[in-house]
């Protein structure tokens, strides 16, 4: 059996309906609280851009692949460079897809491209990891915040 090094895939049920998921993961005003923790600002188009902040990390950006509500939302993750020039070899792509199950949502997240990075094989390596160990994280992170988030005005 060979590792797994260019793809990570989760999945979580949320007790929420779609719609609503949908709302969670795509407005910044949602992204920000769970995923980054001190905002998030989404051009929700395709080519539009995404950026996530935190307090102990630098902000991250992206630029949106996929909009197809309210079941398809994908980007591009930068390493680095402008998110207008988000390329195989500077960015992985997060796909989030989401599905009705019973009364919840299944949330299926992948992340690819890792062995695509203009990158040496240790920070391949390194950023796979993180991400790896991050993801289980941020999904917990947005199972929660669906339970407690306010509704859209």
């Amino acid at each position: 059996m060979t590792k797994q090094t260019d793809r990570i895939e989760r999945d979580v049920l949320i007790a929420a309906p779609v719609e609503r998921v949908w709302e969670l993961i795509t407005s910044a005003e949602h992204l920000g609280r769970w995923f980054g923790d001190t905002g998030a600002d989404v051009d929700l188009r395709p080519g539009g851009t995404l950026t996530l902040s935190w307090n102990e990390y630098p902000a991250a950006h992206g630029r949106v692949e996929t909009v197809e509500p309210p079941h398809r939302f994908s980007y591009r993750w930068l390493t680095s460079g402008d998110a207008e020039q988000a390329t195989p070899g500077n960015s992985t792509l997060v796909e989030f897809t989401l599905a009705a199950e019973g009364d919840g949502t299944r949330v299926a997240l992948v992340e690819s491209g890792f062995d695509g990075l203009d990158l040496d094989a240790d920070q391949r390596a390194a950023r796979f990891a993180a991400h790896t160990r991050g993801w289980p994280l941020e999904l917990g992170e947005l199972v929660d915040y669906a339970r407690r988030a306010p509704e859209a005005r």
